[in-house]
């Protein structure tokens, strides 16, 4: 267990924030789609919108937050050596907090130490739960076709536990909390989804549904060691507007 040299922690609230000893690039290299929320010399923050891709995949090459952030870093001029390094990834229709690092030594130290730090989601699913707060635990396996589900053996799936709040609740929807206790693939959609509650917007594990204009989970907020000062770092944002106006509608 690596222990932080400071406790005092750090919270950004949609806004740039920056070290004293560091210089960004120049806004007009800023990327669409993507808030950068803190940057330094080991670390480059964003809340990034729902719709856009973390890393390409085989339609999709330019139009991902790697591929923006790698040409921010670089100001613009290709040949510089600046660049940016995947630690996690968050799905294409998810929003929310995402770190990049800016070299390799911080990319695997997040990397080694991601377990331990702390994951915070709000989502909006349909219906309501019956326990108010609670873990959800289950076993996740893939299938053929790359959907999740659960199983009961232990040692056919792996581990999945998902913790979450009630924050408020209308006649067709509950806005929860959502610690993310382990980060497998699809886990929150999934755990929701076979609790009779699917993440609103779902198109995979949840139910058609007109008028919802998107995936309605949102990384909240995300703590993490410095890879180089060991502080604690935590970078929030608020629950989408959009998430507030679904609430509202009957």
């Amino acid at each position: 267990m690596i222990c932080p040299k400071s406790l005092t922690t750090y919270k950004i609230k949609n806004m740039q924030k920056k070290s004293k000893n560091f210089k960004s690039s120049p806004k007009r290299y800023q990327p669409k789609g993507l808030s950068i929320l803190y940057e330094d010399h080991d670390i480059l923050v964003v809340d990034k919108m729902s719709g856009l891709l973390t890393v390409a995949n085989e339609k999709v090459r330019e139009n991902t937050a790697y591929y923006l952030l790698t040409d921010y870093v670089q100001k613009g001029n290709h040949k510089s050596r600046n660049r940016i390094f995947i630690v996690h990834r968050l799905d294409k229709d998810s929003s929310g907090v995402i770190v990049f690092a800016k070299n390799e030594n911080a990319k695997h130290y997040l990397q080694e130490e991601w377990e331990k730090f702390k994951k915070t989601y709000y989502a909006v699913v349909h219906g309501k739960l019956p326990e108010k707060e609670g873990v959800i635990t289950s076993y996740l396996v893939e299938n053929s076709v790359h959907k999740m589900y659960s199983v009961g053996d232990p040692n056919k799936g792996k581990l999945a536990r998902t913790g979450y709040k009630v924050l408020k609740e209308s006649e067709k929807y509950s806005l929860l909390e959502i610690d993310l206790l382990t980060g497998r693939k699809n886990q929150i959609r999934v755990h929701f989804s076979e609790k009779g509650c699917p993440v609103a917007g779902d198109k995979i594990y949840g139910k058609k549904e007109k008028g919802i204009r998107r995936l309605t989970l949102h990384a909240a907020s995300l703590t993490i060691l410095h890879p180089y000062t060991k502080e604690s770092m935590t970078f929030e944002t608020k629950v989408p507007a959009y998430f507030k106006s679904l609430m509202k509608k009957e």
